[in-house]
């Protein structure tokens, strides 16, 4: 039985829900907003491609894992699975004849293959510092009263249970991780955890740059305007990275784990939200 720092009582629970879309094809569907909207949609073009490979870093390991964290990562691979479902589904609704999706597609896969290349600890490795990142959105993401204010009720609601799942699992790849790399020493693991973190929070900041941008330049705004939008809104107003400054120092404190942001109240807030939405069929 492996032993982490996830609380006992942590249930990770697929939720199997299907939303419409439909607004989502709007160049400002975010409160009238094109950058934020831009954002928005450069995050959903990573997920799919990028939540594949988390479930292939996770999945390598199972043979190795037993007890409760084998009953996670089954959970959180079947999550993804179904977050990657949801976010094809969204993505479809861009107008390819209109933004760069297919480049900026096969930009992100030919990074992951490259990353693939560098074998199973590697992924893994990448998965935990991406899961972290998408832990610390999924906080502003449910804790935030105005973010979603205006946007279409459908793409809103994705969203808010793309982010209370996230938030369930986001300590299964770092535990998984914790047990692959247990023969270790924890000078090597935080080594490793900490250097993989720094590369990817240049290359993660970048890339969601990068691709805001374009699809900002799509509809006709000055590359380098654009980009200085973009990246106001992430790290100035509403500062989807920067509100998550402590979290994300968190990580390179020795002995840190996921779970020392305990934030299970907001969690069970949004979880009996979420127990009254339909099952797909």
């Amino acid at each position: 039985m492996t032993a982490t720092s996830t609380p006992a009582d942590l249930t990770i629970t697929p939720r199997d829900i299907r939303f419409a879309k439909d607004g989502g094809d709007d160049r400002a569907w975010l409160g009238g907003d094109p950058v934020g909207t831009a954002v928005f949609n450069a995050l959903s073009l990573t997920f799919p491609d990028g939540e594949r490979m988390f479930m292939d870093a996770v999945r390598h390991y199972r043979p190795q894992l037993s007890g409760k964290l084998l009953a996670e990562a089954n959970a959180f691979i079947t999550q993804e699975a179904i977050h990657s479902r949801e976010h094809v589904s969204l993505n479809a609704g861009l107008d390819r004849a209109h933004y760069p999706v297919d480049a900026i597609e096969g930009e992100l896969r030919q990074r992951i293959a490259t990353n693939r290349k560098r074998g199973p600890v590697a992924m893994l490795a990448v998965t935990i510092a991406l899961e972290h990142f998408t832990a610390m959105m999924a906080d502003v993401f449910l804790e935030s009263d105005t973010l979603f204010d205006k946007a279409p009720a459908d793409i809103r609601r994705m969203w808010q249970w793309h982010a209370l799942e996230e938030t369930e699992h986001k300590a299964v790849a770092y535990d998984v991780f914790m047990e692959a790399t247990k023969d270790w020493t924890p000078r090597q693991r935080y080594a490793v955890r900490t250097r993989v973190m720094a590369l990817i929070t240049v290359m993660f900041s970048a890339n969601i740059t990068r691709f805001a941008a374009r699809l900002l330049a799509a509809d006709g705004m000055n590359i380098w305007q654009a980009r200085a939008k973009v990246l106001w809104f992430l790290f100035g107003t509403p500062g989807l990275f920067r509100t998550s400054w402590k979290a994300y120092w968190d990580w390179y404190r020795p002995g840190f784990h996921p779970w020392d942001h305990d934030n299970r109240a907001t969690l069970a807030k949004w979880s009996e939200i979420f127990a009254k939405e339909p099952i797909a069929a």
